[in-house]
């Protein structure tokens, strides 16, 4: 069965006005549920992680900040978000999500969570509305178990994974590939294990085939035995932080290919969603539900 990692707590009161489109993580549960792409079964609530598991990622000082509310202004402007101990418990929720989710990704193949995909969180600071960085969190958890040796993170939202790719710069058990928009935040880039820089513009025909001569070969080459998919749908054309110009039907492309890829292999995949920031709710919710959809197809 696929298990979602879900709770009450993703959707945080933001300003009126706020560009972060935090009512998709209430919105998205509902629409699977509607259209009978998942039951109740299928979702499953995170709770308050160990924090070990998070200081096996993040620096001490930064997270006993974050925690206690104590981060500069400057810092608290980077993030997006306005600091509070709801969005510090919103932060590692989350964390613990995509953790709990790494079991069921090896008993299932697949799992999700709804929210996720921090990527721009680093080792030591937040950025870009992500405070902790819960995929690198999780990679760190399967390690610490015994549960993976060699992690490979395909990180495939629009924008640079940033921060995962600083926490594991040094780190040869885990592989980063970042396939994000050349002309696009984070200016100032870090470097991935593999960094491939998409051309503002680029469509469907074209994404697909960079994606689709890359992913085999890396897996052939890594050959990891757990996968983390940052499957940020702000690669749409109609996306207002994008500047790529794909199609609804082409991110469900890219999603079915990577999971059929995951699932052919028998390689364990976990799910987080990463960004969206189409300016109709709609779009958003159709392109993360269509991973959704694609994950019971091919694997139930």
């Amino acid at each position: 069965m696929l298990k979602i990692a879900y709770h009450p707590i993703y959707k945080h009161p933001l300003p009126e006005g706020h560009r972060f489109p935090m009512e998709k993580y209430e919105l998205l549960p509902k629409q699977l549920l509607h259209e009978g792409t998942c039951t109740e079964e299928n979702f499953f609530q995170p709770r308050i992680p160990q924090e070990e598991y998070i200081l096996a990622v993040h620096d001490k000082d930064y997270y006993f900040r974050l925690k206690n509310q104590e981060l500069s202004p400057r810092e608290v402007r980077k993030t997006g978000f306005p600091l509070s101990k709801a969005l510090y418990e919103r932060e590692i929720t989350i964390a613990d999500g995509t953790m709990k989710c790494c079991h069921f990704a090896l008993d299932h193949g697949i799992s999700f969570n709804i929210a996720g995909g921090t990527h721009h969180a680093y080792s030591n600071r937040g950025e870009a509305f992500c405070l902790l960085n819960d995929q690198a969190i999780a990679a760190r958890y399967l390690q610490k178990k015994g549960l993976a040796k060699k992690i490979l993170i395909v990180d495939l939202d629009v924008h640079q994974g940033n921060g995962t790719a600083e926490i594991f710069e040094n780190d040869d058990s885990v592989f980063t590939f970042s396939m994000h928009g050349k002309g696009n935040y984070p200016f100032k880039k870090e470097k991935s294990d593999l960094d491939i820089e998409v051309p503002d513009g680029t469509g469907d025909e074209e994404y697909l085939k960079i994606l689709k001569s890359t992913l085999p070969n890396l897996i052939e080459q890594q050959k990891p035995d757990f996968i983390f998919y940052l499957s940020g749908v702000d690669i749409l054309e109609s996306d207002k932080l994008g500047k790529l110009s794909c199609s609804i039907e082409g991110c469900k492309e890219r999603d079915r290919y990577v999971l059929q890829t995951c699932h052919d292999l028998h390689i364990p995949i976990q799910c987080s969603m990463g960004g969206g920031y189409s300016p109709d709710i709609r779009i958003i919710l159709e392109a993360h539900a269509n991973t959704y959809r694609q994950a019971q197809e091919i694997y139930f």
